[in-house]
C-alpha cells in the first residue's frame, strides 16, 4: 500500500513539475468561470458567489492542508504581512470585481481588458522585481496580443474602433490590475507548502470579503438555493479556485510572473472551444488565426 501511494504520489509530482501544464489548465478553468459569472448576472448577488465560493472552497481544502498548515504555522505568522495583501488581492479583490462587471459589460469588452493582464504583469516585474522581459517575451506578448485583438475584432479591425466603455469595464480592470499585482506577489511567497498557502490565502480572502457580503446581504439578499447555483458554486469553488489556484502559482514559482502571465491569453482560445461546442456557435476562420497566435505567442515566450 505505501508503494502505492508513493507511486501516485509520484506522478502527482511529476505533473506538478511540468510547466506547460501548470500554464493550461488555469485558463482553461477561468474560462468556465467566467461562463459561469455571466450566466448568473442579474440572479446571484456578484459578492455572495465570489464570498461563498471562497468558503466553501476553504472548507474543501483545509482537510488536505491541514497537516501543512500545522508545519507551516511558523512562518504563517511571521509572514502574515505578505499573505494578507496575497489574500485581499488574489482572492478578495479579482473574482469579486470581475462578477461586479459580468453585470454590466459586454463579454467583447471584457476579454479585452483580461488580455491587458500579460502586459501588466510584465511592467510591474521590470519594475517591482528588476526581470527584465527579453525579446522572445516582448515578441511572444506582441503575437499573443494580436491573436487577442483578432478574436475580439471579429476579423475587422474597424470593430475595435468602436467599442464603448461603461461602469462595468472599470470593475473588470481594477480585477485585472488586482490579479497582476497578485501574480507579482507569489514570486516571493515563503516557502510553505502550496497547500498551505492556498488555504491561507482562501481563508484570509474570506474573512476580507465577509463585511461586502454582510451589506450585500443586508441591502440585495442572499444567494438563492437551487440546483443551478449550487452546481456553479460546486464549480467555481474547486476547479477555478483550489485546482487553478495551485497550479498559477506553480506556474509562477517554475517561469516567473511575466511568463506565467502569458498564460492568460489561453482563456481566449478556451472561451472561442467553449462558444462552439456549448453554445452552438460557428467557428470562423478569424477564431482559427487568433487561436493560432496566441498559442504561438504563448510558446515562443517560453521558449528554452
Amino acid at each position: 500500500m505505501s508503494g502505492e501511494r508513493a507511486a501516485a504520489k509520484g506522478v502527482v509530482q511529476r505533473l506538478y513539475d511540468m510547466a506547460w501544464l501548470m500554464m493550461v489548465l488555469p485558463p482553461l478553468f477561468w474560462a468556465g468561470n467566467s461562463i459561469v459569472g455571466r450566466a448568473l448576472a442579474g440572479t446571484v448577488p456578484p459578492v455572495s458567489l465570489a464570498f461563498w465560493r471562497w468558503v466553501l472552497g476553504a472548507l474543501l481544502v483545509l482537510p488536505f492542508a491541514w497537516p501543512h498548515l500545522r508545519r507551516d504555522w511558523p512562518l504563517i505568522k511571521q509572514h502574515w504581512l505578505f499573505l494578507i495583501p496575497a489574500a485581499f488581492l488574489g482572492v478578495s479583490c479579482f473574482n469579486t470585481m470581475l462578477y461586479i462587471g459580468l453585470n454590466s459589460t459586454t463579454a467583447v469588452n471584457a476579454v479585452i481588458l483580461q488580455t491587458t493582464m500579460p502586459v501588466l504583469v510584465t511592467i510591474l516585474a521590470a519594475v517591482l522585481l528588476n526581470e527584465r522581459a527579453g525579446s522572445a517575451q516582448i515578441a511572444g506578448l506582441a503575437l499573443s496580443f494580436g491573436g487577442s485583438a483578432v478574436l475580439v475584432a471579429a476579423g475587422d479591425p474597424a470593430r475595435l474602433l468602436n467599442l464603448a466603455f461603461n461602469p462595468g469595464d472599470l470593475w473588470v480592470l481594477a480585477a485585472v490590475v488586482a490579479y497582476a499585482l497578485y501574480t507579482i506577489l507569489v514570486r516571493r511567497r515563503p516557502a510553505m507548502h502550496p497547500l498551505s498557502f492556498v488555504a491561507a490565502t482562501f481563508v484570509l480572502g474570506a474573512v476580507g470579503l465577509s463585511p461586502a457580503w454582510a451589506w450585500e446581504y443586508a441591502t440585495v439578499g442572499g444567494m438563492p438555493l437551487n440546483g443551478d447555483t449550487l452546481a456553479a458554486l460546486a464549480y467555481v469553488a474547486t476547479l477555478p479556485s483550489i485546482v487553478a489556484y495551485l497550479c498559477f502559482n506553480r506556474a509562477v514559482q517554475l517561469l516567473g510572473p511575466a511568463k506565467a502571465g502569458f498564460s492568460i491569453y489561453l482563456i481566449l482560445v478556451f472561451g472561442v472551444i467553449f462558444a462552439v461546442t456549448l453554445l452552438d456557435e460557428q467557428l470562423q476562420i478569424y477564431h482559427g488565426a487568433g487561436v493560432a497566435l496566441i498559442v504561438g505567442g504563448v510558446a515562443f515566450a517560453n521558449r528554452r
